[in-house]
């Protein structure tokens, strides 16, 4: 009998990757997502389209009938935005999947959460899902990430079989977020080092990230219940892995080195001025995109060794190089 899993967030980075890699094993795969262009490339890989905005909690619950696994990838990331928008997108569309899932009897939520919930704008090292969380999230994106848990959870202790992931810098072919802003920079200004680009950033090559959500299919029931911190488990600092994409690409590497605390100065001024007068869009710099790329955050991922059996199978080197060849066949 062929399983069937339905993927949300489908038409984006990681839920894509995982619609394809389902499809390819055979899976009967159906990807719910807003971008209809994104929805006919899925129809032509053999998978199914729902077309669906997450908020409308009818049409979530009912994509939710018959699947055996329901994968929950979609979620509204971003540094910058209206608290509402992002509650909607990220609590609401949770609590639908949720409700969908205990009345259709899926057997498994594998949750996609992220480590954004973890900063403080304080460097920590070898962080543990146990961990205290900050007392005030650093932005929409991480509280409404956090409510959504919380709401995993409780359903979880409430019987519904469900894990959580928290996979770090999601990074690899079809990305249109992380890689493609550092090159859009240096084609401008250039890519800006905040206090030399030293600190050290945990990055996760997208496929380790779908070998994470297949293990939690598969794993022990005393594995569900829990949220596991996922990355590559190599650490390395923000310049060399910049040095080492655009050496990759060929491209010659602009660079600016701006000290940390002025770059945090001017991206107050600006979120300020955004609020204030207002302005569309979102500022070109946030304290939250500072402090990412400027304070060292490391994930402790023993837990999710230890009990999904978690192996990250591609390097960042590896990874580096796979993305520079799509990025390349694709311009």
């Amino acid at each position: 009998m062929t399983t069937k899993a339905l993927v949300t967030g489908a038409t984006g980075f990681l839920g894509r990757h995982a619609a394809l890699r389902l499809a390819q094993m055979g899976w009967d795969v159906s990807g719910m997502g807003r971008s209809r262009e994104s929805g006919a490339q899925l129809n032509r890989n053999g998978i199914r389209f729902v077309p669906a905005d997450m908020r409308d909690a009818d049409r979530v619950m009912q994509a939710c009938e018959g699947q055996d696994y329901v994968f929950h990838c979609a979620a509204l990331s971003s540094p910058w935005g209206d608290y509402e928008e992002f509650y909607g997108s990220n609590v609401l569309a949770t609590r639908h999947i949720i409700e969908g899932c205990r009345r259709h009897d899926v057997r498994r939520l594998i949750h996609i959460s992220t480590p954004s919930i973890y900063f403080n704008y304080r460097p920590r090292f070898l962080i543990r899902e146990s961990e205290p969380l900050p007392a005030r999230p650093a932005n929409a994106y991480a509280a409404t990430k956090l409510l959504a848990e919380r709401e995993v959870m409780q359903t979880c202790r409430e019987g519904l079989p469900a894990l959580i992931l928290r996979p770090r810098a999601i990074f690899g072919p079809l990305d249109r977020t992380l890689f493609p802003r550092l090159l859009k920079a240096n084609g401008k200004l250039g890519v800006p080092l905040l206090g030399g680009g030293q600190a050290r950033i945990d990055l996760t090559y997208v496929d380790n990230v779908v070998d994470a959500m297949l293990l939690g299919c598969s794993a022990a029931p005393a594995a569900l219940g829990q949220a596991y911190n996922i990355s590559n488990g190599e650490p390395l600092p923000f310049r060399e892995v910049v040095e080492k994409l655009f050496a990759l690409l060929d491209i010659p590497l602009r660079t600016r080195s701006i000290p940390y605390g002025a770059a945090y100065g001017i991206a107050g001024l600006l979120e300020l001025a955004y609020r204030v007068l207002p302005l569309r869009g979102e500022p070109l710099l946030t304290r939250y995109t500072v402090g990412s790329v400027a304070i060292p955050h490391t994930l402790d991922i023993t837990l999710a060794r230890e009990k999904l059996g978690y192996t990250p199978s591609v390097s960042v080197w590896d990874g580096l190089q796979r993305f520079a060849d799509w990025w390349v066949a694709q311009a």
